[in-house]
């Protein structure tokens, strides 16, 4: 399991944006039905308002949406609204800058970038696709704090 870092998502490669989906999907399953998302990796969803992670979950769906896919989103939400005790207010709003603040760093786009390239290297997606993502990650990072 794994939230891909925010500012990868408009730029993911068609299979990990539809699993990611699938992720987003199972994540708010299990916090119902378990209390929590029990993976080490996700665990930290429990640590922001659950509007970050509708609103992650909602950035997915727009650029899968974008991208032409048909998804229904009832299959998330009939999760999410059975984890939300009604503190989610509809003025409830965190821009994509805030969202995951502190999870979705620098640091962690780094980490998802050395997994993306894990999945190339192996042919898990086209060099139009990669260098889509290495463009992003660049763009993204700060020379500062790569030195």
């Amino acid at each position: 399991m794994r939230l891909w870092h925010k500012d990868l998502i408009s730029v993911l490669p068609d299979k990990q944006l539809i699993c990611q989906w699938r992720e987003c999907c199972a994540i708010a399953r299990s916090i119902v039905v378990n209390g929590t998302p029990n993976h080490l990796l996700v665990n930290k969803v429990m640590n922001y308002p659950k509007w970050h992670f509708m609103r992650y979950t909602i950035e997915v769906c727009e650029e899968l949406e974008k991208r032409g896919h048909k998804i229904d989103r009832r299959r998330f939400f009939k999760w999410f609204d059975q984890w939300d005790d009604g503190t989610v207010k509809t003025d409830d709003f965190v821009s994509h800058a805030d969202l995951f603040k502190d999870w979705h760093n620098e640091r962690y786009l780094k980490q998802c970038y050395c997994n993306l390239q894990e999945k190339y290297d192996c042919g898990g997606f086209s060099k139009d696709e990669w260098w889509e993502i290495v463009r992003k990650v660049i763009e993204g990072i700060s020379y500062e704090n790569v030195l």
